[in-house]
């Protein structure tokens, strides 16, 4: 049986819904209307955003996904799941300090500094380094091309990631989608770790 619990795929499976979900809904509830491309994910759950409830829900749902899937995901090692719980945290607590257009967002870039970097760095410390003891078995690593994607993913997000903030410090004209390709990516990695170690049965499947 697989180490990884079934109640984990669905809080990995529902991260990138709250997400995507969240900033298709509210975009299209802005009455002044809003271009993805250049306007943040953060500018729908603004104070003074229209019907910001609903960015709002779209990324706590995301954070407490991302917590529960941290918990869940039993075959990580404990460093990737507690950056992968950092990313939820860091995203609960820009929801409860929004972006306010005519006052101090410190707190709230911050926390958004802090989540996109700990959801791009987790996957490259989730695979631990030995596996589980077995009674019957050796310590065995955890097969090499399972390490490699994990690397792969993490310079994947990190190089989104630094696109993102190149667009952001520099005002870019594509900072929308560049934080969209950052946060969607962030958003599916969880779940494509949790189908990977529950298609990987027994003690000894990593993430």
């Amino acid at each position: 049986m697989s180490t990884v619990p079934r109640w984990a795929l669905l809080s990995a499976g529902g991260a990138p819904l709250f997400l995507i979900g969240g900033w298709t809904v509210a975009q299209a509830a802005q009455s002044d209307g809003f271009d993805p491309v250049r306007q943040t994910i953060s500018a729908l759950a603004a104070t003074g955003a229209d019907h910001r409830w609903i960015m709002t829900v779209g990324l706590a749902g995301l954070g407490l996904c991302h917590l529960v899937t941290a918990l869940g995901l039993v075959s990580a090692a404990p460093a990737g799941r507690a950056l992968l719980a950092l990313g939820g945290l860091a995203t609960v607590v820009l929801v409860a300090f929004p972006q306010r257009p005519a006052g101090d967002s410190t707190t709230h870039a911050v926390a958004a500094g802090v989540a996109f970097g700990a959801l791009a760095v987790w996957p490259a410390l989730a695979v631990p380094r030995r596996a589980t003891p077995s009674p019957d078995r050796e310590h065995r690593h955890p097969p090499a091309p399972v390490r490699r994607v994990a690397l792969a993913a993490a310079v994947v997000l990190l190089g989104l990631v630094g696109w993102f903030a190149v667009e952001f410090f520099t005002d870019g004209a594509w900072i929308g989608l560049t934080e969209r390709l950052a946060a969607a990516a962030e958003a599916g990695v969880p779940l494509a770790a949790v189908l990977l170690s529950r298609r990987r049965p027994g003690p000894t499947g990593p993430a």
